[in-house]
């Protein structure tokens, strides 16, 4: 059963990922663009997931 305000979970965790990953561009990678960047927000999004409680498991 999806959560109850799964958009708004999702929309919320993009924008931190995206936000994250623009100072990782700049902070890390001197503003050089991130070719590996779906990677990265994978990464940082089941970080976060994880953090705040969330798992995700396959439908049955």
């Amino acid at each position: 059963m999806p959560l109850p305000d799964a958009e708004a979970l999702l929309r919320d965790l993009l924008t931190r990922t995206a936000t994250a990953h623009g100072r990782f561009e700049s902070e890390e990678l001197g503003g050089v663009y991130d070719e590996a960047w779906p990677r990265w927000y994978a990464a940082f999004m089941a970080q976060a997931l994880a953090a705040d409680g969330y798992g995700i498991e396959r439908a049955a």
